[in-house]
């Protein structure tokens, strides 16, 4: 390097760009304050609501979420599907898992069959299971 050549260092100060995210550009489905919490053996669960008309469509576990983004059937139905996003609606999902269940056990299995699946299979059933939760 000459010497009049000047080399620039980064400023640490300075933050990176950072990527917008769902969480940064759609509204949130959680209430501000949440109300209507149901303690299960399975861990807390809070309401959501539709993100458009706040109708409540349903229940999250509460820990470990960070964002929450839900459209009623209506909504959906009226504004179209949100670009970008995955959409199944639950009438699908509850098929595909009940295929499964078929497939895995050839018959619907009871609740504890279940929880030993969830505990120690990494199956398709398993992977569906834990995204129903």
């Amino acid at each position: 390097m000459s010497a009049d050549e000047t080399k620039i260092l980064p400023d640490s100060r300075v933050e990176p760009p950072r990527i917008a995210t769902p969480a940064d550009v759609l509204p949130e489905s959680r209430a501000r304050e949440i109300k209507g919490r149901i303690f299960t053996a399975n861990g807390v669960w809070i309401p959501i609501f539709c993100a458009n008309c706040g109708v409540g469509v349903g229940l999250v576990p509460e820990e470990g979420m960070t964002f929450v983004f839900w459209l009623c059937r209506k909504c959906e139905e009226t504004h179209g599907e949100v670009a970008g996003m995955m959409r199944m609606p639950d009438e699908v999902f509850w098929e595909k898992l009940k295929q499964e269940q078929l497939a895995h056990f050839g018959y619907y299995p009871t609740q504890e069959e279940l929880a030993k699946v969830l505990e120690e299979d990494a199956s398709p059933l398993a992977t569906l299971l834990k995204q129903g939760r």
